[in-house]
């Protein structure tokens, strides 16, 4: 089959010559400002490359180096099935794969609608939702449970998302620490770290601070993470007209020198370490101070910052499935239909976020079902459609003739599967649906969502891997 075959909708916002624009002010703000590095062993990599230090701390980069380390890391990283070889996530080319967010404080509990601190109960309720739908290729903690010891609270999340799902999992973690006892977790159940190495079934987002610094915590992960040659996303959260300009352009070239700058630090300790690009790039509603999702200019970086890492050859991170909304209303609908559609056309590799609620504050999980079924329609809108012989239907339209019907065509018989079939939106007209319960689509959404929480039963942890991570969270 020819590309020529295939109708595709497109969405472009960059040319290749605009992507060379950004990049040359990155590279400019990388030598001539520089970034601060809070980080002895990072400074010291810089340092032996011939990077000017001055200050103590403050790093300019000289453009060669930056080239050098784009270089090196790899175009593609896949994150795998628990406990196998099996690719859940390819992180390549336009594959777009979608997941939940992290580390939310509230939760939207679907049986009593009431907002309310997480538990660890809730956590793995979202998992067993997570894992059942078919459009979540990966996961992430969605809450921080308050119920748990809060020394090792990173630590519990990942725990439980490593034994209520076998799908890949995105951690975030407190320190350098919490790396090495979240990667020991992951190594039990792959056969140890080389198996991890070659089938990873984890990846770390983490971040530098905005603006043009890495911290010595951060740093730490970062470089723990390309010595142990685990992927990582380090993506950078401008907030334009807080942290960064206020201008597009101005907050992409900013947050695209910091993933630069931590992209040379990463390679430097280790050549070919697998990196994700990512840029978390908001602005602040100057009415509410709110970092905000729901908006066209959020969408608009979303799409650059996918164009910036296919300019580089790097796989790429992105957010879909949010909502500023405080409830799964029509406004969150509005939202995660937008956002799916833009990070599907973009071709973001790894979107986050599904389910995001009041700006990232509150996980609902009838959103990420809700926003499952809207990824599942908007996939079928990209994949286009054919125009081989087969499609074009001529000798079908020329047997059927003038005021014929194709109903009883074998040609109908053979593609009618091909068109897409909702799984939650209903169909019928009135009398129907009236005969069949009347329930509107809240309604059916919070029936599905409490039956996958109570029904799904995901593919249990080996007792050995169980009683080792229970070790390791031990110790």
């Amino acid at each position: 089959m020819t590309q020529s075959t295939v109708a595709l909708p497109r969405l472009a916002v960059l040319t290749r010559g605009q992507c060379e624009v950004v990049h040359r002010a990155s590279l400019e703000i990388l030598r001539r400002t520089g970034v601060r590095v809070y980080h002895d062993g990072a400074l010291s990599l810089l340092r032996e490359m011939d990077a000017v230090i001055t200050d103590e701390n403050l790093v300019h980069l000289p453009a060669g180096l930056v080239e050098w380390a784009l270089k090196q890391a790899p175009s593609r990283v896949v994150l795998c099935k628990r406990g196998s070889s099996e690719v859940a996530a390819p992180l390549e080319g336009g594959t777009v794969n979608f997941g939940p967010g992290s580390d939310c404080p509230n939760y939207l509990d679907p049986r009593s609608g009431e907002r309310r601190k997480f538990t660890a109960a809730d956590v793995v309720d979202c998992l067993h939702v997570c894992d059942a739908l078919p459009e979540i290729a990966f996961v992430m903690s969605m809450g921080i449970p308050s119920d748990v010891d809060v020394g090792n609270v990173y630590r519990q999340q990942y725990a439980l998302m490593l034994e209520h799902t076998t799908k890949p999992a995105v951690f975030v973690c407190d320190d350098r620490v919490d790396c090495e006892a979240i990667a020991a977790m992951a190594a039990a159940a792959a056969g140890g770290m080389e198996q991890l190495r070659l089938n990873p079934t984890l990846l770390l987002y983490s971040e530098p601070t905005t603006p043009l610094q890495h911290s010595e915590t951060a740093t730490d992960k970062l470089l723990y993470m390309a010595e142990q040659g685990l992927p990582i996303v380090h993506s950078p959260a401008p907030m334009m007209g807080g942290t960064a300009p206020v201008t597009l352009a101005g907050g992409l070239a900013l947050g695209n020198a910091e993933v630069l700058s931590s992209l040379v630090i990463h390679q430097l300790q280790q050549p070919r370490a697998p990196f994700v690009y990512g840029s978390g790039l908001h602005h602040m509603d100057m009415k509410t101070t709110i970092s905000v999702y729901g908006a066209p200019e959020f969408q608009l970086a979303r799409v650059a910052v996918a164009e910036m890492g296919r300019f580089y050859g790097l796989p790429t991170w992105g957010y879909a499935g949010h909502s500023d909304s405080c409830v799964m209303d029509e406004q969150a609908a509005a939202d995660a239909g937008f956002s799916v559609l833009v990070a599907l056309l973009a071709g973001h590799n790894l979107v986050h976020d599904v389910g995001y609620l009041e700006a990232g504050l509150t996980t609902s999980p009838e959103m990420i079902v809700f926003t499952d079924e809207v990824i599942a329609m908007m996939r079928r809108f990209v994949d286009g459609f054919l125009l081989d012989a087969e499609s074009l239907a001529l000798e079908v339209i020329h047997q059927v003739g003038p005021g014929g019907d194709f109903l009883t065509a074998k040609h109908t018989l053979r593609h009618f599967r091909e068109l897409w079939q909702p799984m939650l939106w209903d169909r019928q007209r009135a009398d129907a649906w009236s005969a069949a319960g009347g329930k509107r689509l809240g309604e059916r959404l919070r029936d599905k969502t409490i039956s996958l929480m109570e029904s799904h039963q995901p593919e249990p942890l080996p007792d050995a891997v169980r009683e080792e991570i229970a070790y390791i969270l031990k110790s």
